[in-house]
């Protein structure tokens, strides 16, 4: 395994460690240098600069890890009786459809024959809609009564594995994924602004070559001197900015420190980008919400949401798929396809 999923397999696991210990300290800041900048290892003292960062990280995650949904089973034959899945398809068939087209899962069961069962972790964006639509006012049904509705899109099956074990460690191998691309991100971001200075800078000594051309040129036959003699002040005050902020920016990309302060600026907030919230959700089956003590008959749900930073949310669940469940859905989905040709 990675370093990666070594350390997502302790932190996800039935047992998450009670402390960080030295060796698992020692993986967490080696997976990260893998996965950032393995040029890292040539500073002096890396790992002592990254413990602190680190070790938040780890903590959090094994807070995260117990928060993880029990698996539930995902089939056309569930939806009817399970009130997650009700809530999150709008019909039977729609539950066919995700386990007959979804990549991860039909590949993990191809190469993995002697699996009769697939883990995998569903995810899915939840949308909230003002509508006015007939409902219950003091036990009363009124038109147009302003109610919300709840929907669920962009469903898809990722982290496939044989067992739930191996399924969670899937999951922790993504979300330390997430937060390497996050510094990574970062560290791109900064080179990319260099560049962009280097361009305005290069735009910049083009605009005041021409201007000094003007300035001993034909146009002073036709206009003064102190309009040009103006914008070459301008453009020379805008060129000394922008080249010391790219010298700046670019001493800054190119250096080990700043990638480690990037390393540390987001490993040391995990909370910040990770973050796993239990929502409770009372909904019709129409898919209306419905609020807290109505008499008005609903399913009382718990929502797992999963947040990645940059708004960027998903309700999950961990399901589990049955093969002949997925051969049969990928078979509705071959039928599909051959109908729409």
């Amino acid at each position: 395994m990675s370093l990666f999923s070594e350390l997502a397999a302790r932190l996800f696991g039935p047992s998450p460690p009670a402390a960080v210990d030295a060796e698992l300290l020692t993986m967490g800041v080696e997976a990260v240098v893998d996965a950032v900048d393995p040029r890292l290892r040539t500073m002096s003292g890396y790992a002592r600069r990254m413990a602190p960062a680190v070790t938040r990280a780890i903590v959090h995650l094994r807070e995260l890890g117990p928060l993880l949904p029990d698996p539930i089973a995902l089939s056309r034959g569930a939806w009817a009786d399970d009130s997650l899945l009700n809530a999150a398809f709008a019909t039977a068939d729609d539950v066919s459809l995700l386990l007959g087209r979804s990549p991860e899962l039909t590949g993990f069961l191809e190469g993995n024959s002697g699996t009769a069962d697939a883990y995998a972790l569903l995810g899915m964006l939840k949308t909230e809609r003002e509508v006015f639509a007939p409902g219950l006012v003091d036990g009363a049904l009124q038109q147009d009564v302003a109610q919300t509705t709840v929907s669920f899109s962009q469903h898809k099956l990722i982290c496939a594995a044989g067992d739930l074990e191996a399924c969670r460690r899937e999951v922790g191998v993504r979300i330390l994924h997430r937060l390497a691309a996050l510094a990574l991100q970062r560290i791109t971001e900064l080179e990319r602004t260099a560049v962009e200075l280097e361009q305005r800078k290069a735009l910049l000594h083009a605009k005041l070559r021409l201007l000094h051309l003007r300035s001993d040129g034909l146009e002073q036959l036709a206009q003064g001197q102190g309009g040009v003699a103006a914008q070459i002040s301008s453009i020379e005050r805008e060129l000394k900015t922008t080249l010391d902020d790219y010298l700046e920016t670019k001493a800054s990309a190119q250096t080990l420190e700043a990638r480690l302060y990037q390393i540390e600026a987001i490993f040391g907030a995990p909370a910040e980008h990770v973050r796993l919230d239990r929502v409770p959700l009372r909904v019709s089956r129409l898919g209306y919400k419905v609020a807290a003590g109505s008499a008005e008959p609903a399913a009382e749900l718990t929502l797992h949401e999963l947040s990645l930073g940059d708004g960027l949310k998903a309700v999950i669940a961990l399901v589990r798929c049955g093969r002949a469940d997925v051969a049969a859905a990928k078979a509705m989905a071959a039928r599909g396809t051959r109908a729409l040709l």
